[in-house]
């Protein structure tokens, strides 16, 4: 094989989720498709890295200093949604949420040596004083992580008079019980509501 198209697969396997046979089937898709495809992405990518950034208020992912979430005055400024990283805020935007967001950066993780200096909790603390924001609702993953960052939030958090609020978490729809962890199912049994 060539070194090209080496250096091709070798790079697309640094990609999370990319093994060596993925990477080898996109490298030959990618040598197969219009020129100007692969050059757009190729440019796109050369973009993300040139131009993306940090929001100052939210750490959203931006070309600008402020995200078009923060500058957008028809969002709810009192319903603040916690999350562990950018990604996750595309995942609740599909939910209808009008509130603003906050990305932490990552999550609570000792044996990472991820503590809470290194993620955006004082920022988090600083807008809730500023911006008299009324509920916090912290949705980061549900995993030990996620909940471990989640219980360290509402310690720091409900001293300021702001309601901390956990995302209902439980079984997916279409699932069976049957087939359905304990923790997984508990969570759903914890998190009920009454049927309206």
């Amino acid at each position: 094989m060539s070194g090209i198209m080496e250096n091709l697969i070798e790079d697309l396997a640094k990609l999370p989720g990319i093994g060596r046979k993925t990477a080898q089937r996109l490298a030959f898709y990618i040598l197969q498709m219009p020129e100007k495809d692969a050059v757009s992405i190729s440019d796109s990518i050369r973009a993300v890295k040139e131009k993306a950034r940090f929001c100052r208020v939210c750490f959203n992912i931006t070309e600008s200093d402020v995200c078009r979430i923060c500058a957008d005055a028809r969002r709810d400024r009192k319903k603040i949604c916690v999350v562990e990283e950018p990604a996750n805020i595309l995942a609740v935007e599909r939910t209808g949420f009008k509130g603003i967001y906050h990305v932490l950066l990552g999550a609570l993780s000792p044996t990472d040596k991820i503590t809470p200096d290194k993620l955006k909790i004082a920022e988090l603390v600083e807008r809730i004083k500023a911006d008299s924001a009324e509920e916090v609702i912290v949705a980061t993953n549900p995993n030990t992580k996620g909940e471990m960052t989640a219980l360290y939030l509402k310690d720091v958090l409900s001293p300021l008079g702001v309601a901390v609020t956990r995302i209902a978490y439980g079984l997916p729809m279409g699932s069976d019980i049957e087939f359905t962890d304990e923790v997984t199912l508990r969570k759903a049994i914890e998190g009920r509501r009454k049927l309206e």
